[in-house]
């Protein structure tokens, strides 16, 4: 399941986001907002689009619990910012990071976070370092296709 480890470069994102839990998950709102009108962000440098979750830096990782709130995008990288009322920017700060395959349809990607924080996080040499998480989709997503898949990246760094 385990792809890779990457030191992924900082990078700019224009996309929208909203704020959520897991018990008030609102991912398909965000995603059905921002796809119909992503085509007017000039400066896409690819078709990929990111999936990203940004926790708060006081939310330490054994508090997490369904309840807790953080903030969700959906967004592409791009040249350069611009000024677009429907968008907002994002800098994606880089570093280390675990990179995992999800294969499979999208209410199955809790088991996938389950084997990456429950079991390979625990045994590797690694610990979570407080940067976003985030997916990445490529081409044609269908959320209920048992064949879609989507990269995982965990932000890490060397454990102490």
């Amino acid at each position: 399941m385990i792809q890779r480890i990457e030191n992924l470069p900082t990078k700019k994102l224009m996309g929208q986001s909203m704020k959520m839990s897991l018990i008030n998950n609102k991912t398909v709102d965000l995603w059905k907002s921002f796809m119909p009108i992503r085509k007017e962000i000039d400066g896409a440098i690819d078709s990929v689009f990111y999936s990203i979750q940004v926790y708060e830096e006081s939310l330490k990782f054994e508090d997490f619990t369904p309840h807790s709130v953080f903030t969700k995008w959906a967004a592409v990288e791009v040249t350069d910012f611009q000024e677009h009322p429907e968008f907002e920017c994002f800098v994606l700060k880089g570093g280390l990071y675990a990179v995992f395959i999800h294969k499979g349809m999208a209410k199955d990607f809790p088991n996938t976070l389950q084997f990456i924080f429950e079991q390979w996080l625990p045994k590797s040499k690694y610990k979570l370092d407080q940067r976003p998480h985030f997916e990445i989709i490529k081409g044609k997503y269908d959320r209920n296709d048992p064949n879609a898949e989507e990269e995982v990246w965990i932000p890490i760094k060397i454990g102490e």
